[in-house]
């Protein structure tokens, strides 16, 4: 049976507005421990994502992290998952649109995020799962 979305997102969704700072988007990431942010806008009642790359990008452009704010940088055209998606339609989509990350909706309500490091994780435990169930080593 394929793994799905829902068993490799994380159900942590760090939410911020569009008016937090780049440094306070990174702060809560850090804290967090997540690549990535949902921005909502209570305004326009969308979504959106703003993830470390965007933030590295901004940094990289000399710009002040203090100043920018995370509605310059979100990106507003959201590909969005569905729980019940499984893990190759996941990676085929962000493969096809070169992004790592991908916002979970249920019922129109983000309920997690999924990330290529996810997505691996849990391919990787699977594989390793298996190989041990069928005898051979499992890499360290």
């Amino acid at each position: 049976m394929p793994t799905l979305v829902h068993d490799a997102m994380s159900r942590v969704v760090l939410t911020i507005g569009p008016a937090h700072t780049l440094r306070q988007a990174a702060e809560l990431m850090s804290t967090r421990r997540v690549g990535a942010a949902v921005v909502l806008d209570p305004d326009t009642c969308g979504l959106g994502i703003l993830t470390e790359r965007d933030i590295l990008n901004s940094l990289g452009a000399a710009q002040d992290p203090d100043r920018e704010t995370a509605q310059s940088h979100t990106t507003t055209a959201v590909v969005f998952a569905a729980p019940s998606w499984t893990l190759t339609e996941a990676a085929a989509t962000m493969t096809r649109g070169g992004f790592r990350h991908l916002i979970v909706l249920d019922e129109r309500e983000p309920v997690g995020v999924v990330s290529v490091r996810d997505i691996v994780r849990c391919w990787t435990t699977r594989e390793e799962g298996g190989a041990a169930a069928r005898g051979r080593p499992v890499p360290a």
